[in-house]
């Protein structure tokens, strides 16, 4: 009696995991719609774990629950998009700074290897491919550093900027990695005030793009302007 409370368990993990990752990289742009019952047929499960994924997806942040035939990823306010990005200079900073005192030569290299692809995304016009090595070498800092926590609470902070970097990614270009390659650096010497300063450019320079472009809601329409049904992929599955 116990073991199909598990399997349903277990499959709402596995959903909730396939649908955080598709936000937090930036499969999912802002204002793309989902539906329950076309998320479990694609993904071949029943909707109870569908929902229960995506009922926890809302509480986090990552998904606006309008009705059950229409949930979105919403909009991020301007105002709320200011608090996630104060949050995340003081916690990746810490992250980089732990980075620099823990670093092995094997990390340096994966970081090193994180940012070639990135280069190499960016020069094919991957900017999808660009946008997954961005999110992993700022995810990378806080397990070279041991913080396995702080990774846990970027992971909810990524859940809801991942769409909304996804959508300045392309206009970004170069500016949302150069200064990766300080934080590389500052942490190849060691100098943790250093990879602190430069993880913190990279948010900064990465935040004006977004800033300017004018892809966060005001918030007088806040997240109910949706952006219609917006078209993305969970990993190897549509949302269309």
């Amino acid at each position: 009696m116990v073991r199909p409370s598990l399997d349903k368990t277990g499959l709402a993990v596995e959903v909730y995991d396939r649908l955080a990752n598709a936000l937090i990289s930036g499969e999912l742009p802002p204002g793309t719609r989902l539906k329950i019952r076309d998320l479990a047929d694609q993904m071949g499960v029943s909707v109870t774990p569908v929902r229960d994924a995506v009922l926890r997806l809302v509480n986090n942040g990552g998904l606006l629950f309008q009705s059950p035939r229409d949930i979105r990823v919403p909009l991020l306010e301007r105002s709320r998009y200011i608090e996630i990005r104060a949050i995340r200079l003081e916690l990746e900073g810490l992250a980089a700074e732990r980075a620099a005192q823990f670093a092995t030569t094997q990390d340096i290299l994966l970081l090193e290897g994180l940012l070639r692809d990135n280069e190499t995304a960016l020069a094919a016009g991957d900017h999808l491919q660009g946008l997954r090595m961005n999110q992993r070498f700022h995810f990378a800092l806080p397990e070279i550093g041991g913080m396995m926590i702080l990774r846990g609470l970027l992971e909810n902070l990524w859940l809801q900027m991942g769409p909304l970097i996804s959508s300045g990614y392309r206009d970004g270009g170069r500016v949302m990695i150069e200064h990766h390659y300080s934080v590389v650096e500052a942490i190849r010497n060691a100098n943790g005030p250093a990879a602190r300063a430069a993880i913190r450019e990279d948010i900064l320079a990465g935040g004006e793009v977004l800033l300017l472009r004018g892809a966060l809601a005001s918030a007088s329409n806040g997240n109910h302007s949706g952006g219609g049904t917006g078209k993305g992929s969970v990993a190897g599955f549509s949302t269309r």
